[in-house]
């Protein structure tokens, strides 16, 4: 397969890509009227984004498990099936109940897709081609990430909070056409599933999600630190069950032997979890705070887009000449000191253009964080523990916004209570960025631990300085 056929077909993936991170923020502008819609209260209205979040996580690492048993392509169009279909369902729905449990499916059919996405490019490009390919997986991550809020916040003003979910039927039928024609039919091969692995870490991120989700609501009641010591008691054992389980562990051991891929997936889980823990108290600030309309606030994160597209291409010719480490730790320290100076400049008497340039700030550092990550990720995989590596990236990725969406629902919610003011409710949410901020500074402690090259890992490799790598 020529490179110029693994770049179409890496841009025919993008568009599910695309719709599956828009789907993790999209509904952050949507809140406040999701709430006066259905007259439910913000708990309520959080699980829309969560649920989605939870069974995204929750089923990735059997989707990248499928994905190796059925092939990419296969279960990437099933998968984008389902979340189309799920997305209708979620415009039709009639009560914030009902558009909960859509958003579940929709979730399901988003873990089917992603991990596929993962294992074509590892497959499809060489490891010193990675960081060019990786380069338009992180435009497309930023850009879903910082545009989910600004279609929203269009979609709302024009035509309401139903057509942020109808409008991604028709995108996802064009890319269940790209895929069909241009992605090649890389093959699978038999293996068994572990039903258990499934079962023991769906269950414990579940339990640990729901109840960071709840305790707020709860009063942080006895049961709630139930269900959290709970999740991850069965975490535990499900990682003691990966250690002995006699063949096709979800995990395998080859991958956590690997330095590298396990630290990067937790730097990959931090910058998740600080983008997505940052965005809603954002949200709310600007439209309950400053009193904006959604569109005019969602319009305001565009800095963080274009910074991210304006970066990316260059973050991805960089990584393909030296090693990561270095890129990764100065994005999670730029984005630290973002997050800080923007909740400074988070009061009713800012002006709004104050806040134009720490948004693109954080917009820049997502290039300098999630490529570099997931290209570190990407070069510890050989081809045959791609859908596995793939579905632990993706999985580290999504469990780091379920958990970001959980506790900061329950920050936000708690700081809320006493906000009987607009300067109240922005100091509120200006103390709210200390979350996203501290998971910042805790990525840049993880990324310090890279190695140039582990030894003994065979599938690792040095990087070339001598690739010529076009943009």
């Amino acid at each position: 397969m020529t490179e110029s056929h693994s770049f179409r077909a890496l841009w025919a993936l993008m568009v599910g890509l695309f719709l599956i991170v828009v789907d993790s923020t999209v509904v952050a502008v949507a809140n406040p009227v999701l709430k006066a819609d259905f007259g439910a209260d913000y708990g309520s209205v959080l699980w829309v984004t969560s649920g989605y979040l939870l069974a995204f996580a929750a089923l990735l690492l059997i989707g990248g498990r499928l994905g190796d048993r059925f092939g990419p392509k296969r279960v990437y169009l099933v998968g984008m099936a389902i979340f189309s279909a799920s997305s209708v369902w979620c415009g039709l729905a009639a009560s914030v109940g009902m558009l909960t449990a859509a958003r579940v499916v929709q979730g399901a059919g988003a873990a089917l897709l992603a991990p596929q996405i993962f294992t074509a490019i590892t497959r499809m490009f060489p490891p010193e081609r990675r960081g060019m390919a990786m380069s338009v997986w992180g435009v497309t991550t930023g850009v879903g990430l910082f545009g989910g809020p600004i279609l929203g916040g269009v979609l709302l003003d024009q035509l309401g909070w139903r057509w942020i979910f109808f409008v991604n039927a028709p995108i996802g039928i064009l890319g269940l056409v790209l895929a069909a024609w241009l992605v090649p039919d890389l093959p699978g091969r038999r293996l068994h599933m572990d039903v258990l692995g499934v079962l023991l870490s769906g269950a414990g991120i579940g339990f640990i999600v729901f109840g960071l989700q709840e305790g707020q609501r709860a009063n942080w009641s006895p049961w709630i630190a139930v269900m959290i010591v709970g999740g991850l008691a069965l975490l535990a054992v499900f990682l003691g069950w990966q250690a002995v389980h006699p063949s096709e562990p979800l995990i395998p051991l080859r991958l956590i032997r690997h330095r590298n891929f396990i630290l990067s997936n937790a730097g990959i889980a931090l910058v998740s979890y600080a983008f997505v823990a940052f965005i809603v108290p954002l949200m709310i600030f600007l439209e309950a705070g400053y009193r904006l309309s959604p569109v005019h606030a969602a319009l305001l994160t565009a800095p963080m887009a274009v910074a991210t597209v304006v970066f990316a291409p260059v973050v991805g010719k960089l990584v393909d000449r030296v090693h990561p480490r270095p890129v990764v730790i100065f994005g999670f320290a730029l984005l630290a000191i973002a997050l800080l100076w923007l909740a400074s400049e988070m009061t009713p008497t800012t002006p709004v253009w104050q806040l134009v340039l720490p948004l693109a700030t954080v917009g820049a550092a997502g290039a300098f964080t999630w490529e570099p990550l997931a290209v570190i990720a990407s070069r510890a995989l050989p081809d045959e523990l791609a859908g596995a590596g793939s579905a632990l990236c993706n999985t580290a990725r999504h469990l780091g916004a379920a958990l970001s969406s959980a506790s900061v629902a329950a920050l936000t919610a708690g700081l809320l209570a006493d906000a009987r003011s607009d300067a109240s409710l922005s100091g509120a949410m200006s103390r709210s960025m200390l979350l996203p901020a501290l998971a910042a500074a805790v990525g840049m402690m993880t990324a310090l631990f890279f190695v140039d090259r582990q030894p003994g890992a065979g599938a690792e490799v040095s990087v070339r300085r001598d690739v010529s790598v076009p943009l």
